[in-house]
């Protein structure tokens, strides 16, 4: 009997022609364009993805094919004074169906997660039940700070508001061990495995041998978790290579769970109805 093939969401990847995106796409063995990213899903069996928007917050910016949802994005380059005008594009764009959370960079932005700054982001999320997703640990330039983007800082604003879902990005890499005492203590807390790698891995054989170290602790701190339930597949393209990615975690996820953290997961979390 054929085994059954694996579905798969992207729950954390880009979009869009973001400085150096084209670059970076290349060194992951793709062209940063449509054609290319969905002849990359089919390949891989990559049903569904959710962009994380870091374009504008404007929804006359954010128009995706039918096999992505979006995350409104609010990065440092749409993060304005006028925080009226912020939480009202943001409410315009959580009325559609394919936008489908908010984004927030705070390392970028130099501005906790559980500042007061964020209260009306996040009565706008509980309003629409649609999680938050937060960038934490490393940072991709050097003037972001990564006080703001710890995971820790997390629980402050999962304990305030508990009623709203939050995602905790990257796994909070590398401050594993505070990420998964946030995702122990507070329920409302999911994670995505995105970021954690970078470019085509030339020998992926030779790469899982000599980062066994660092994947085992991958594989220690979730197995301690147990929640493969708040688990999500997710890539960060173009930074990454996605069947590359597919085989790093299938390396630390039980096999048991494939089902749950490479689709179920991010089809309930993001409610995307697949």
């Amino acid at each position: 009997m054929k085994a059954k093939e694996l579905r798969v969401i992207d729950s954390h990847f880009h979009f869009c022609d973001y400085i150096g995106f084209n670059q970076i796409a290349i060194a992951a063995g793709y062209t940063n364009t449509e054609e290319c990213l969905h002849k990359a899903f089919q390949d891989n069996n990559i049903v569904h993805g959710v962009v994380m928007g870091n374009k504008t917050l404007d929804p006359a910016g954010h128009h995706y094919p039918d096999y992505m949802s979006y995350c409104i994005g609010l990065d440092s380059n749409v993060f304005y004074d006028n925080m009226d005008l912020m939480v009202e594009q943001v409410e315009e764009n959580l009325k559609r169906k394919q936008c489908c959370g908010i984004k927030l960079y705070p390392g970028y932005n130099h501005v906790y997660v559980y500042d007061e700054l964020y209260n009306p982001i996040y009565e706008l999320a509980r309003k629409y039940n649609k999680p938050v997703a937060i960038h934490t640990g490393l940072t991709a330039t050097a003037n972001a700070l990564l006080k703001y983007s710890h995971p820790m800082t997390l629980d402050e604003a999962a304990v305030k508001y508990p009623d709203v879902q939050f995602v905790m990005c990257h796994i909070g890499n590398p401050f594993l061990q505070d990420a998964i005492a946030v995702l122990e203590k507070n329920h409302n807390v999911a994670v995505d495995l995105s970021g954690l790698l970078e470019g085509k891995i030339p020998d992926m054989v030779t790469f899982l041998r000599d980062k066994q170290g660092y994947i085992s602790m991958l594989r220690d701190w979730l197995n301690y978790l147990g929640s493969y339930d708040r688990v999500m597949f997710g890539t960060d393209w173009p930074l990454a290579n996605f069947a590359d990615y597919i085989t790093f975690v299938k390396d630390f996820i039980p096999e048991t769970y494939w089902d749950d953290v490479f689709f179920n997961n991010a089809n309930r979390i993001y409610q995307l109805g697949l």
